[in-house]
């Protein structure tokens, strides 16, 4: 493994995570794919297990420190998440890689065309 380019990779995905709110599958799951092969569900997985700590703590931390969370809603959509990534993990495992990147450039392109317009 080339840690230096994961921790370029984790640094980018940091900062836009901090920025924009997105960085994880956005920056992580393409690169992994592209700099080193993995497959995308190993990608995505290892995403998921790099994202826990530092994106959501000490970005989080930043915004509610400057007044910008909704605590309420936070706490729903956390446990949104909690269910539904337990659901989308059991179900990714049994979905070929291919159809697995299909949806997700799928998916960014949906959002993308979304967001354009």
């Amino acid at each position: 493994m080339d840690t230096a380019l994961l921790l370029i990779i984790g640094m980018a995905a940091g900062t836009l995570s901090g920025f924009f709110g997105i960085g994880g599958g956005t920056i992580v799951i393409p690169a992994l794919i592209y700099f080193f092969g993995y497959s995308q569900i190993t990608a995505q997985g290892t995403t998921l297990a790099a994202m826990i700590p530092p994106i959501g703590l000490l970005a989080a931390i930043a915004y509610w420190k400057a007044g910008h969370i909704n605590v309420p809603a936070a706490m729903l959509i956390a446990g949104g998440f909690l269910i539904g990534g337990l659901i989308g993990g059991i179900f990714a495992q049994h979905i070929p890689d291919l159809y697995l990147r299909r949806g997700f450039a799928v998916l960014f392109m949906l959002i993308a065309v979304r967001m354009w317009f």
